[in-house]
């Protein structure tokens, strides 16, 4: 039998389908229980959430760390299906980062040049690159599980896509603590965290989604 043959019979079994999809949405669910237990017992909430909030800096960062979310996730649910098109998924993808990268021109632009580099910087860039992948730990590891319940094609795309899904959650959650709104600072950190992550998955997946 040829593989892409064997591709198509897994791919229409659709008993193994259904159960992918509720893996998927428990392993998110009880990642995002435990990364927020876990924010909101070691470092918490910041202290002026409730009127930082309110501002246009700090509703877009948490509004776009949760569109990466969403949209990674549903992306989970596609990769661990063998031979499903990943196309509209991954477009979606472009999104949040056209918005992001709208907001660092407008703050590139309305900002003085001198001010450019504390933007960048901000009070927490290396704790950020620290607790967004210790963040991610949960949802990662009930993504493999997940993951592991279906028949992706590629393993280390599969691994890495639930890295930026992982990674992507963690970033949501850790913006409410986040002190630093800048969209530069979103940009150049917390994308580098989800990156760690993401690698972290491709690695994993190589190792623990082959079939």
């Amino acid at each position: 039998m040829k593989t892409s043959e064997l591709i198509s019979l897994i791919a229409a079994d659709a008993p193994s389908v259904r159960p992918l999809g509720r893996a998927v949405w428990l392993a998110v669910a009880a990642g995002i229980c435990v990364s927020l237990l876990l924010m909101l017992a070691t470092i918490g909430l910041r202290d002026d959430i409730a009127t930082a909030i309110e501002t246009a800096r700090v509703a877009f960062k948490i509004g776009m760390t949760l569109l990466l979310a969403a949209l990674s996730t549903v992306l989970v649910f596609r990769v661990g299906r063998p031979g499903a098109s990943l196309g509209v998924q991954l477009s979606a993808l472009l999104l949040p980062l056209f918005l992001l990268a709208g907001a660092v021109g407008a703050e590139l632009y309305i900002s003085p040049a001198s001010t450019w580099g504390r933007k960048l910087i901000g009070e927490n860039a290396a704790f950020c690159l620290f607790f967004i992948p210790v963040l991610s730990a949960a949802p990662l590891v009930g993504l493999m599980a997940a993951l592991k319940r279906g028949a992706p094609d590629n393993p280390t795309f599969a691994g890495a896509a639930a890295g930026l899904a992982s990674g992507s959650i963690a970033a949501a959650i850790y913006a409410w603590h986040c002190p630093d709104d800048s969209p530069l600072f979103g940009a150049t950190w917390y994308m580098l965290a989800i990156a760690i992550v993401i690698l972290a998955g491709a690695l994993l997946g190589r190792r623990l989604l082959r079939w």
